[in-house]
């Protein structure tokens, strides 16, 4: 399958928000994603593939590159379309644009009980720092992840 990694546009947003529902039992608001799309320092991107009726989006990623941080905030893969590197794909594109604009670190929070996105990012070298209690609600703990760029 190709991807097509490309910036975000208003016009996707149907396509996001689909996504972000499949994916979050507490989905970021259409108002969330507009102000993301307005933010200088903030970045959606997302992986399309080409589809018999035009482009289909497989997922997205927002993140902001404030100073010498990337931080990535939230990033979903279609559910019909994970573990075929989707999800590498887009951090692998916000990891080489932090390295292109001098970034020294890229971070991010990811459930503790998110096993497979937690083994994504260690694959790209992230390192689990610290724990974030009840980050995502009671119970719902958050790993903070680092990583060390040159």
């Amino acid at each position: 399958m190709r991807l097509n990694i490309r910036d975000a546009t208003r016009r996707d947003l149907p396509q996001i928000l689909t996504i972000e529902r499949l994916g979050f039992a507490h989905p970021w608001s259409l108002e969330s994603f507009i102000r993301e799309l307005s933010l200088p320092f903030s970045r959606t991107i997302v992986a399309s593939i080409k589809t018999a009726s035009g482009e289909a989006l497989a997922g997205y990623l927002c993140r902001w590159l404030v100073a010498d941080e990337c931080h990535v905030l939230n990033v979903a893969v279609h559910p019909e379309l994970r573990r075929i590197g989707v999800g590498e794909r887009l951090m692998s594109d916000a990891i080489t644009e932090a390295k292109a604009k001098d970034a020294h670190l890229v971070t991010l929070e990811v459930r503790r009980s998110n096993l497979p996105a937690r083994g994504l990012y260690r694959k790209l070298n992230f390192e689990e720092r610290r724990l974030r209690h009840n980050y995502y609600g009671p119970g719902e703990d958050a790993i903070v992840m680092e990583l060390r760029l040159g």
